[in-house]
């Protein structure tokens, strides 16, 4: 050993050892799941520090530290070298453990994790976070939305190949579809993530709060397919204001296609900004899930009559109606946000996601015969739209609670006008619906089911009732 050392310098042996070991520690470090690569730089750090300054006190107290840099000198060359090689390769171990963690808020990336998707043509798994973020959710809820629209349509022409009027056309429409809305859903996701943070004595970091955003505008571009392709089942003609997407000259039915491009457009946004966490899966199952529940309510809703028949009355029922209520707006508009919340916060008992989905399917149907009444009831500068589920021919709660409680002559007035599209026949059904005293009805309806939903919250205390209470304040006597 001492020929070895009278050679080569004393340090470069252990430099190199320790450069060796530090490779090592990347390849595991970066293989390892997201989920368990802080607390195992947090034990190296801890116990290390813990270790030290336990020796060092020690020692202090003995008054024995300068004996023991004493002893360190008297010690042989070799063992100094071995002593050498330990600190230094702790150091190299150390940092490189820090290198290897998750996406800081300084904006440091992790590994991708492509390696895990290798038949993918898109590996983009990392993003950056802004060292400063705006505070207020909104203002960080749409500074991330320019984000996402950059980085989608910068991907076409690279990934994708597309040429320059295909991503013009998807640029001008995701602008078109997705922004404008009152971003009720992805701001719920964002006040239950961070209701839930504090709920633990925390607060959210720089990186989970650009991932909430980013995770509440999947919900936002999965409405933004919804909504594209309801309007042209419905035939609708405006929607936030302004016409329909499919209503827009250019555009026609090439617009059935851009609604498939704004579902792709969410799991993108999923595999972008979650791809390398550990419950990426859970996050695509719920979408894959809620998106087959709400298809599965709009088939109810659209063959609640069937198509280019006699219209018939009787096949409108409540049972029915509220099965739409629940499959078609309950479980994408209200249990999502509330469960994507949950996932990312750590959140696995079921019996607690089960409870949520009750409060929040019964605030669902709260919500969708309030939708039902606007319709009706709401001037198109209130609700953004022209009302049209009395031309549609539409199971709404107006129409069903109508047939329970009017009289033969006038259950005959609703089958000679009801489901068309003659605006008198139109203004005949409203005048009915008024002299059965439709607006009073419905204010008490609204007024029992805030009570209701109130009281369940209230009686759940597994989750803080903050979680429920910001979707409740949305739409409680909303005009819109």
């Amino acid at each position: 050993m001492s020929s070895l050392l009278a050679v080569v310098p004393v340090w470069a042996v252990p430099v190199a050892a320790a450069a060796l070991l530090a490779s090592g520690v990347v390849l595991v470090a970066s293989t390892a799941e997201a989920g368990f690569k802080l607390p195992l730089q947090f034990a190296a750090f801890g116990s290390a520090l813990a270790l030290s300054l336990a020796r060092l006190m020690y020692e202090y107290e003995k008054g024995n530290l300068n004996v023991l840099l004493r002893a360190v000198n008297n010690l042989g060359v070799d063992l100094q070298f071995f002593l050498a090689l330990f600190v230094i390769s702790s150091t190299f171990f150390g940092c490189t453990f820090y290198l290897s963690a998750p996406l800081t808020d300084s904006g440091v990336s992790s590994a991708s994790g492509s390696s895990d998707m290798p038949a993918s043509s898109d590996q983009n798994m990392s993003f950056s976070v802004p060292r400063r973020i705006p505070e207020p959710d909104q203002e960080l809820f749409e500074q991330v939305f320019d984000t996402i629209c950059k980085d989608i349509v910068a991907d076409l022409p690279t990934v994708y190949e597309m040429p320059k009027d295909a991503v013009d056309w998807v640029e001008n429409m995701l602008a078109y579809t997705v922004a404008g809305g009152k971003m009720n859903r992805g701001l719920a996701l964002m006040s239950v993530q961070s209701t839930l943070a504090k709920s633990n004595g925390r607060s959210l970091t720089n990186r989970e709060r650009v991932q909430s955003a980013a995770l509440g505008w999947c919900i936002e571009f999965l409405q933004a397919f919804f909504l594209v392709a309801d309007d042209i089942m419905d035939g609708s003609l405006t929607r936030r204001g302004q016409p329909c997407w499919y209503k827009k000259e250019s555009v026609g039915l090439v617009a059935i296609n851009d609604s498939f491009i704004l579902e792709s457009c969410v799991f993108k946004i999923l595999k972008k900004y979650f791809g390398t966490e550990p419950y990426y899966l859970q996050l695509l199952d719920l979408f894959i899930e809620v998106t087959r529940q709400t298809e599965l309510g709009q088939l109810l809703d659209l063959t609640s009559q069937p198509p280019g028949e006699k219209i018939d009355l009787s096949r409108f029922s409540m049972q029915r109606l509220k099965s739409i209520f629940k499959y078609k707006t309950a479980f994408y508009s209200f249990y999502l946000p509330v469960a994507l919340g949950m996932i990312v916060s750590g959140v696995r008992d079921v019996s607690m996601y089960n409870k949520a989905r009750e409060i929040l399917c019964i605030m669902g149907e709260y919500f969708q015969i309030q939708d039902d009444f606007l319709d009706c009831f709401g001037t198109p500068e209130q609700i953004g739209k022209v009302g049209t589920d009395i031309q549609d021919n539409k199971n709404s709660w107006l129409v069903v609670t109508a047939l329970q409680i009017c009289s033969a002559k006038q259950r005959q007035v609703l089958e000679l006008n009801y489901g068309s599209h003659d605006l008198k026949k139109v203004e005949v059904v409203k005048k009915l619906y008024r002299e059965l005293g439709m607006e009073k009805r419905f204010a008490e309806y609204e007024e029992n089911s805030y009570k209701a939903i109130k009281n369940l919250i209230n009686d759940y205390t597994d989750l803080p009732t903050e979680v429920f209470e910001f979707l409740l304040r949305k739409i409680y006597k909303r005009s819109k």
